[in-house]
């Protein structure tokens, strides 16, 4: 392990440290902070010269700077010399404009994959993209983890009765179906209708029985909150007697704190892809942590065994 380093951008440098710790290694020293002309400078405090680097940077809030950030540190330290460099991407930002859906649109996702590429990183560890095609957006190896796992292990664990699991949309279906498998539960879809670009949506139908029963709504995030509440008071009306939710990263922007303290939403569970800090802390939010699992993928890569077998 001596030939394996991990640096941190500002982004969520708590997610580092844990990883770390998982690994039984320092994390490498390395400054990065913003000038007054809002110009981004990084410095590697350590040689890395023919090391197997990995930099853990979620693309979270604020985006643009964490993206920026991450950026200019790959670009670091491929001109330190670094054997192999892996972007650690907890959070894909910029992940929900994988597609022309509209005229005269961009297709984000894969501006960033091509940055990401160009800037330095040979290889990508991210976890649960919005969108599987992002993937193939990239030219390098992409090694997608996925919080489902853990988060079914949690729900499990409180023993509910009358289970079934939601999925919001009908494009989430087949991640909802694989916790539903793995929870011994029943599934249900919502069918929803999103109304331009301002987050908002409007819930068509429910496929599936949800009466009587203790419901898990499934998401890949959870951003504005606007759609998850609008599901959840769905799920109430179509007479499920308490709803759960669970999703990989927490976003939360906007007015999503509001929404989810008002919402009988029973509890949300998320996991710290995304740092939670000052409001965003809820009582509602169970917050899980990745670092096992973004550790023991790491120490895969670096060792050159088998990522996938962590899930079969």
């Amino acid at each position: 392990m001596d030939e394996l380093k991990i640096f941190a951008g500002n982004a969520h440098p708590i997610l580092a440290s844990s990883v770390c710790d998982y690994l039984g290694i320092p994390l490498g020293k390395s400054e990065v902070f913003e000038f007054s002309n809002e110009n981004i400078f990084v410095r590697i405090l350590e040689n890395v010269r023919q090391r197997d680097v990995f930099v853990i940077q979620p693309i979270s809030s604020p985006v643009n700077k964490s993206l920026v950030e991450l950026l200019i540190m790959l670009d670091a330290l491929k001109r330190a010399s670094a054997g192999r460099i892996t972007a650690v991407v907890p959070y894909y930002g910029y992940g929900r404009t994988d597609k022309k859906d509209q005229p005269r649109v961009p297709i984000t996702a894969r501006l960033v994959a091509d940055l990401l590429t160009t800037a330095g990183a040979n290889r990508i560890l991210t976890v649960d993209l919005h969108a599987p095609q992002i993937q193939g957006f990239f030219t390098i190896p992409v090694d997608e983890l996925t919080g489902v796992s853990l988060l079914s292990q949690y729900i499990r664990g409180k023993k509910l009765k009358d289970l079934v699991v939601v999925a919001t949309d009908i494009g989430i279906s087949k991640r909802a179906r694989d916790v539903a498998l793995r929870l011994d539960a029943s599934l249900a879809i919502v069918e929803k209708r999103r109304l331009g670009n301002n987050d908002s949506t409007e819930a068509l139908n429910v496929i599936g029985d949800v009466k009587d029963k203790v419901a898990l709504t499934v998401d890949d995030e959870i951003d504005t909150a606007g759609s998850l509440v609008g599901v959840v008071e769905t799920l109430l009306q179509r007479g499920a007697r308490e709803v759960y939710a669970c999703a990989t990263h927490a976003v939360l922007s906007g007015k999503a704190v509001e929404r989810i303290k008002n919402s009988p939403v029973k509890e949300i569970v998320v996991t710290d892809t995304i740092p939670l800090n000052g409001a965003k802390k809820l009582d509602k939010v169970t917050v899980l942590s990745m670092s096992a699992l973004l550790g023991e993928a790491i120490h895969r890569i670096h060792t050159g065994l088998s990522v996938g077998a962590m899930f079969e």
